[in-house]
């Protein structure tokens, strides 16, 4: 989704310049009931009519182009009345369609454009130059799907490197041995608790530090911390892209391990952390020193993270913390762990919790166990507190509003998890239908058979489907405040959760017994991802956030 924001006069679109707002984008039905119009500038004409002109190919268009370009040479700046828009270009029908918008827009289309964190690039409810132009004018804008050409580079770019430097770590050494049918085994220590064994894991670490040599680990983060401030959009095509690859040491599904780096507690730092525990969390992150665990689910509260139970009192200018947590991720090898505690408040509310930085090796603090799981290695820890003390410079954001932190942490994850899903859900669907077009059954090929067919085709679509709201949804949070879209995200995360699981489940089927098999990969892509439909939100959560937008609950 790329390029600049145009526009098309016709019998059907009168022409609109500027920067289309969120509302614009969002609804074509509000650009028709829209009453403003600007003109368009005579570059951004130019390219304007080359573009439309192949993709509407009408005559109407054609007769339109004609009389805006002699309507551009009188007064390139002029503003289009509204009854004029429907009759200019010769159409006799003009006046007729000019009451009814409903039939002068039938195929609209909008542009979106990428754009970075900045202020001119924010959204704006209206044009500042909207203001004195005429009544009854019908605006639209043009629409573009292509990824755009910079982050096809940045692709290009990732798929390069991976040939170069990440597919022979991969055959190096036996290291295949952490992908094939061996995997689950190959990973897992299973005399130590089920955690992931040092070998596996130090393999992540190379290939971490060549993708962080190659400037590519750490594409997301700002360029203050190394990093090229890649978009949610750009982020979301790329975990889309490097899952439809299948397994690999390129994007490890099960250690979310990517030559592309996920890092939220770096942005948490970035926007809740001190300046002094900038200075001392920053360079630990990279170099490995600082590695933190995230410790908000409970053993009686998972969904309900308001009444959880953790409390933390201050007792001079100490905090003391008692409670326990559970799935307490990455726990295996955290120096630190984020433990959401209450501080004030009464159970339920939301204001009164609040985050702390807790050393793992504190006295009273104890991993009791790792939870076996669907999936294997496990680094999802069973934690108890008792008197753990920890001194003021451990509060991690403002007292009584550690949620906050939570917020960012699972909206950072949740649109580039769906992204990934949808990837690796994409990689089912095209592996069985190859595996379908390869197999021949009496006589002929299996994917001649509908019954093979049209469960894929529907998968398909789906995903064709999801992947337009993924990108739109990512677009979206480079331009407003994620709480803003809490809706839209869980939208995709649930949907995209759902999708990879039906169709590792339809790989599995269509390609019989051996895609039961671990020779084939779609029972471990199963495994693993069916625990994105409980963590970080189940997705009967995720749904309860899209009906609270819908129905209204909750709105004051």
């Amino acid at each position: 989704m790329g390029g600049e924001q145009v526009a098309v006069a016709t019998d059907r679109q009168p022409a609109f310049s500027g920067q289309p707002n969120v509302a614009d984008v969002v609804s074509v039905a509000d650009l028709i009931e829209r009453d403003h119009l600007l003109a368009n500038q005579a570059a951004v004409h130019a390219r304007t009519h080359e573009t439309a002109a192949m993709r509407m190919n009408d005559a109407a268009y054609e007769r339109a182009c004609a009389d805006d370009a002699d309507r551009r040479k009188a007064n390139s700046h002029a503003c289009l009345e509204g009854d004029s828009a429907g009759r200019h270009n010769g159409d006799e029908r003009g006046g007729e369609r000019a009451d009814r918008p409903e039939e002068r827009i039938e195929r609209p289309v909008v542009r979106l454009e990428e754009k970075k964190h900045h202020p001119e690039n924010q959204p704006r409810n209206n044009h500042p130059n909207c203001n004195n132009t005429p009544d009854g004018v019908v605006i639209a804008a043009l629409m573009d799907f292509d990824i755009p050409a910079d982050i096809q580079a940045t692709l290009d770019g990732l798929d390069e490197f991976i040939e170069r430097e990440i597919k022979p770590l991969e055959a190096e050494n036996d290291n295949m041995r952490f992908f094939d049918h061996r995997r689950e085994w190959a990973r897992t220590d299973f005399e130590n608790g089920g955690v992931p064994r040092k070998d596996w894991e130090e393999l992540l670490r190379e290939m971490r530090r060549r993708a962080d040599a190659a400037g590519w680990l750490r594409l997301a983060l700002p360029e203050e911390y190394g990093g090229r401030s890649a978009s949610n959009l750009e982020m979301a095509i790329i975990r889309e892209h490097l899952a439809t690859k299948g397994l690999g040491l390129h994007n490890d599904l099960q250690n979310e391990s990517s030559i592309v780096g996920n890092f939220p507690t770096v942005l948490m730092m970035r926007d809740y952390g001190t300046r002094e525990q900038k200075a001392e969390w920053m360079p630990g992150f990279f170099d490995g020193t600082k590695r933190l665990a995230f410790g908000l689910t409970e053993p009686n509260h998972g969904s309900d993270a308001t009444y959880l139970e953790t409390t933390a009192v201050r007792d001079g200018d100490e905090w003391v913390i008692n409670g326990m947590k559970r799935f307490n991720s990455g726990l295996h090898h955290a120096s630190h762990d984020i433990i959401f505690a209450r501080t004030s408040g009464e159970p339920g509310e939301p204001i009164g919790i609040s985050a702390f930085l807790v050393p793992t090796d504190a006295d009273g603090f104890s991993v009791d166990f790792f939870w076996w799981t669907f999936n294997m290695p496990t680094d999802h820890a069973e934690v108890s507190m008792k008197d753990v003390r920890v001194g003021p410079e451990a509060v991690f954001g403002r007292i009584d509003h550690g949620l906050d932190l939570a917020q960012l942490f699972v909206h950072e994850n949740r649109i580039r998890q769906a992204a990934s899903s949808l990837g690796a859900a994409q990689f089912c669907i095209d592996e069985a239908v190859a595996y379908a077009n390869g197999r021949v059954t009496w006589g002929k090929k299996l994917s001649a058979n509908q019954g093979i067919q049209f469960p894929l085709v529907e998968l398909h679509t789906q995903a064709a489907m999801l992947r337009q709201l993924v990108r739109y949804t990512a677009w979206l949070m480079d331009q407003k405040h994620h709480m803003e879209l809490t809706h839209l995200v869980a939208m995709c995360n649930y949907q995209a959760n759902r999708l990879v699981c039906d169709a590792a489940d339809r790989a599995m089927q269509t390609c019989g017994g051996i895609g039961y098999s671990r020779h084939m990969p779609f029972e471990h892509i199963y495994r693993h991802h069916r625990r994105y439909r409980i963590t970080e939100g189940s997705e009967e959560i995720q749904m309860r956030k899209v009906a609270q937008n819908l129905f209204g609950f909750g709105r004051k």
